[in-house]
């Protein structure tokens, strides 16, 4: 690969390993030599191919840490439900929510579902989102599962973004052990955990715990079961109402807890003291209908590292762009645009063991860029629905 120099810079805002803060360089070129940042200088000498920025702004590739691309159609009716009062909870009474996309996993196939998928990935990086965590949990069943995590692999092997994938099958209980929910626990810890780790293809086990879905105590079986397979955990935790899952990711060491809408005072005391990141979601809320955010200040108070995902799901979250969340975190959260942004660049990076690699513009690591047709970080969130991207960047090559 050639090497490539980004010139005639505005700035570049970035998490800095050394001062732990967004900061803005101004004055300096990047220099890219087979996909990682060699410099970040003034003036850069040498014969390189050159590529004119305009006097706009550069960030890192936002690092999406919370994403569930792997469904067959959408959930667009249950929009029409809520915007006519229903909520999440009484459309999945009803038979709609997580498993209203089970049959549309189990009977896709995997060239149809790789091909959906792929659609996604191209407009995610399109959006600016460089690396995704991505989670199965639409199967709900062995076959189906290990089907949702080879079609991730498959995209992830044949498309530019990085897709780091995570098992959910604890994303709610299947029609077929509605009665039995001891019996799919069994199943999960059993069966499907073991042939996902033989898959090789997983690297985290995720679980919704939450009332009517997954206590804290099955919670911790499967966790603990899939941490005895190699794979780590992380939760979807006190989303709707404090449950104690923000405690139980404390005590099993998750690399994150994910909602975190209802979570107690306790909670965010043992978050803090266990190092585990908090990833927020503020689509979800937003996308529900609800005005219970989750507390941020709260948590930052408390020396907890938070991170932001979209959430990207057919159902309760459809939104696929990071500006539109950075947006959201700076509304209705409160974060200033700079904790925002480090929140989807560098911090998502600690809840995918990626921190050394991406996440920031620094030498060594990779250049995943977005070039703005912005000239201020303020102008992110400023623009909100707008996405205004003149190129993006993905390990040293312009993907658009």
């Amino acid at each position: 690969m050639s090497k490539i120099k980004l010139t005639n810079i505005g700035s570049i805002a970035t998490y800095n390993s050394y001062s732990k803060t967004i900061d803005t360089i101004k004055d300096s070129d990047i220099l890219i030599n087979d996909g990682l940042i060699e410099k970040i200088e003034n003036n850069i000498d040498g014969d390189y191919e050159i590529f004119d920025c305009q006097n706009r702004l550069i960030t890192p590739g936002f690092v999406d840490p919370h994403t569930h691309p792997v469904f067959h159609q959408g959930r667009e009716e249950e929009f029409g439900l809520r915007v006519q009062g229903a909520t999440y909870q009484e459309i999945a009474e009803k038979g709609g929510g997580i498993n209203s996309s089970i049959n549309g996993v189990r009977n896709a196939s995997t060239d149809e579902l790789t091909q959906v998928v792929k659609h996604r990935m191209d407009r995610f990086l399109k959006l600016g989102t460089t690396t995704i965590e991505a989670k199965s949990g639409y199967g709900l069943n062995v076959e189906s599962e290990l089907k949702s995590l080879n079609v991730l692999d498959l995209v992830n092997q044949n498309h530019a973004i990085d897709i780091i994938p995570t098992f959910l099958g604890a994303h709610a209980f299947p029609p077929e052990y509605e009665n039995d929910h001891d019996g799919y626990i069994d199943l999960i810890c059993n069966e499907m955990i073991p042939a996902v780790a033989e898959q090789g293809i997983a690297k985290y086990c995720d679980i919704f715990c939450e009332k009517g879905y997954f206590s804290v105590t099955q919670a911790k079986r499967i966790l603990t079961t899939a941490k005895k397979h190699g794979l780590l955990p992380r939760l979807h935790a006190d989303e709707f109402e404090d449950s104690g899952a923000a405690e139980l990711a404390a005590e099993l060491g998750a690399v994150s807890a994910d909602h975190l809408m209802a979570v107690s005072k306790v909670g965010i005391k043992k978050l803090a003291n266990a190092n585990v990141t908090a990833t927020l979601l503020p689509g979800t809320t937003y996308f529900l209908g609800s005005t219970n955010y989750a507390p941020v200040k709260k948590l930052i108070s408390a020396g907890v590292t938070i991170a932001l995902a979209t959430d990207y799901n057919p159902g309760s979250c459809h939104i696929q762009s990071m500006p539109f969340i950075i947006s959201l975190a700076c509304i209705y959260l409160g974060m200033s645009v700079e904790d925002a942004l480090m929140a989807a660049t560098y911090n998502s990076t600690s809840t995918l063991n990626l921190e050394n690699e991406i996440g920031s513009i620094e030498v060594g690591k990779k250049a995943d860029l977005v070039i703005w047709d912005l000239e201020k970080l303020i102008e992110i969130p400023y623009n909100v629905t707008d996405v205004p991207i003149m190129k993006v960047m993905k390990s040293g090559k312009f993907i658009n």
